[in-house]
């Protein structure tokens, strides 16, 4: 296992979920943590990679980089989502064994999981019928990446684990207009729209500024043409409009606890632990999650009420749902000893207030 003065690298150390690691474990007191900027370290680039871990010979890897987006973005740049995941995960993963690496984490999600999977989703459920076609390529990638990991261990001994976290949320998260996941999306719309509906234009102008919209240059564009670029996203002064019927059901974990459990995975926990003797060794990835969820409907309504948003909420029933329920079974979670601490509605505030502040 890993001593406090063992060099640990955190692929995606800048992204939602590396970050909050880094930040776990250097409060337990680690203090040889690695990470690289996308400038710095392309980890597309298999040649690249391979010259880090020649030079930083890292005692372990945690794979939190990944392509990732909403169904918008699923949508739209499928070859993207397939392409880019496969070769971020074959170089790292890659790397870490033909470096000797022994402790491994790999970042998937809960998305792996087949459209019709029981409910709460098992880890056996994993292969067992088709995939939702919205996310299906960065799903394929995901289960290539969880099963690289697995053969691996089974075929050479490493120590590598994968854990597939449910929906994430918390600081430092993608709020783009375009290709963000659901409940930032959604809350940045509510705050925008808020401030269009208060006709606070200098607000208004100073978050599109920090988080632009793309083809709006917001420093030279007339109230009239930031409300049109709006519109275009579905936000208005008297209401939004959101993608699918808002009946779909989701599962949010707050990043920092996506963080500590991964960090407790990665420090307690090793690939013997999750085998069964005397069967085929398959399955051996850990859902993490809450184990409750809502209706995207309720967590609009959660949402609207923290950002204060008085307008309706219109819902797109032309645009796609994609899996309508994708509840973790976290049994296998629980019995490694570890529960999430932080409920969604404590999760909304602190994401607004963050949002505020950033």
């Amino acid at each position: 296992m890993l001593s406090k003065d063992s060099k640990i690298y955190i692929a995606g150390h800048r992204g939602l979920v590396g970050s909050a690691i880094m930040d776990n474990l250097a409060r337990r007191g680690f203090t040889r943590l690695v990470g690289r900027t996308h400038a710095e370290l392309d980890l597309l680039d298999p040649v690249a990679v391979r010259q880090f871990f020649d030079t930083e010979r890292p005692d372990a890897v945690v794979l939190a980089a990944a392509h990732v987006g909403g169904i918008m973005a699923n949508s739209r740049y499928r070859a993207d989502f397939i392409y880019r995941n496969l070769q971020i995960q074959q170089n790292v993963i890659g790397e870490a064994w033909r470096h000797s690496v022994q402790r491994l984490l790999f970042l998937g999600s809960t998305c792996i999981y087949p459209r019709e999977a029981p409910q709460p989703i098992p880890e056996d459920a994993l292969l067992t019928s088709p995939l939702e076609y919205t996310n299906e390529p960065y799903a394929i990638a995901k289960i290539a990446g969880l099963k690289l990991c697995e053969s691996l261990n089974l075929q050479y001994g490493t120590d590598y684990i994968a854990v597939m976290p449910t929906n994430l949320y918390g600081p430092r998260d993608n709020f783009d207009l375009t290709n963000s996941h659901v409940l930032p999306a959604m809350m940045r719309k509510m705050h925008l729209a808020r401030l269009l509906a208060e006709g606070d234009t200098d607000t208004l102008r100073a978050d599109l500024t920090r988080r632009p919209l793309p083809g709006l240059d917001t420093a030279g564009a007339t109230p009239a043409k930031i409300a049109d670029a709006l519109a275009a996203c579905g936000i208005y002064a008297d209401r939004l409009e959101l993608w699918g019927t808002g009946r779909p059901l989701r599962e949010f974990l707050w990043s920092e606890d996506m963080a500590d459990a991964s960090v407790h995975i990665l420090l307690n926990v090793s690939f013997a632990d999750l085998c069964t003797p005397g069967t085929d060794i398959r399955n051996t990835h850990i859902n993490i999650g809450t184990g409750t969820e809502l209706t995207i409907a309720e967590l609009a309504a959660m949402i609207r009420s923290r950002v204060g948003f008085r307008g309706d909420i219109r819902w797109d029933a032309s645009k796609p749902d994609g899996t309508m329920r994708k509840l973790c079974d976290v049994s296998k979670l629980h019995s490694l000893g570890w529960r999430h601490s932080v409920d969604l509605p404590q999760g909304i505030d602190r994401l607004y207030t963050w949002y505020l502040s950033n």
